[in-house]
């Protein structure tokens, strides 16, 4: 084989190669920020149900200072137990 020969086809099969890995990166680089934008949502949500729950016990703690009685502690987990079954709109995207 000719060395110019040699040489072209060295150099198609590196194009080739570099653009394959380029294209394949991209696509993890891709796959990833998705990835990091899921979890900043998580933990933006995390973060506002913790505030609610810090709230809560909050309120509880203030009932309780007032004077041990039982409707506050009802009254804390019938909230609690609002907050944890899904809203009305996520219930009617699920049935769908």
């Amino acid at each position: 084989m000719d060395d110019y020969t040699q040489m072209y086809i060295f150099f198609a099969v590196t194009t080739a190669a570099v653009i394959l890995i380029t294209a394949l990166m991209g696509g993890l680089l891709v796959m990833l920020i998705r990835f990091f934008n899921t979890l900043n949502h998580i933990a933006k949500d995390v973060q506002e149900s913790a505030e609610e729950i810090r709230a809560d016990f909050d309120e509880l703690r203030e009932d309780v200072k007032r004077g041990f009685r039982f409707v506050p502690f009802f009254n804390f987990f019938s909230k609690t137990a609002k907050r944890g079954t899904p809203k009305k709109s996520a219930r009617k995207t699920a049935q769908k």
